[in-house]
């Protein structure tokens, strides 16, 4: 058949596979939660459901060496997957920018967003609880479709509106910052823990 796929949207999913680890960054995720007053200022103030350092601190490789080695373990993967995604940097090479903390209850959610001013967006996940929300990832053609009827319910994932990829402890996932995506809400019970980050 005379039909080709145009213009991929790569992401990337690997894991840490370090459980001692994993179990290092839960800690230090939780002690931040507790010791950040301003973050969980602004995530009751916000309608955050749970904590995020997102808006009150931004030296977070800087204050402890487990989120320092987090870092670089992540410049590996974003590397690899700016190789896979053809970016290219020249003899340059991605830099972190930002990087926080999440724990989201059940029942939380993350409205669907992108990330202006970055290149490579992720997500390291620490704990999962059981029904936690997956990471949704919308086609970015989506507001251009205009009258397009619906994808079948077998579509292959290439050819779907919205792909839900579902993390585990340790999971790492990185797409493009212009790739709109969300949070959906949890239906277990609690915390969700992750890591974002922006890569410039």
């Amino acid at each position: 058949m005379p039909v080709r796929s145009l213009f991929a949207t790569r992401f990337y999913e690997d894991r840490l596979d370090d459980t001692l680890f994993v179990e290092e960054l839960d800690e230090a995720c939780r002690a931040l939660a507790q010791e950040d007053a301003a973050g969980r200022r602004w995530s009751r103030e916000h309608g955050y459901r749970g904590y995020t350092s997102y808006a009150s601190l931004n030296d977070l490789p800087l204050r402890d060496p487990r989120f320092a080695e987090l870092v670089r373990r992540l410049n590996r993967h974003v590397a690899a997957f700016a190789e896979a995604a053809a970016l290219d940097l020249g003899v340059r090479r991605l830099r972190l920018d930002s990087l926080w903390v999440n724990l989201l209850k059940g029942g939380g959610a993350h409205s669907g967003h992108i990330h202006p001013h970055s290149i490579v967006s992720g997500t390291v996940y620490v704990a999962v609880p059981p029904g936690s929300g997956a990471l949704k990832l919308e086609d970015p053609r989506l507001p251009l479709m205009m009258a397009a009827p619906p994808r079948t319910a077998d579509a292959a994932e290439d050819l779907r509106s919205f792909v839900y990829a579902e993390p585990e402890p340790g999971t790492v996932f990185l797409w493009e910052s212009w790739l709109r995506h969300e949070v959906v809400p949890g239906r277990g019970r609690g915390e969700r823990i992750s890591i974002s980050f922006n890569y410039r």
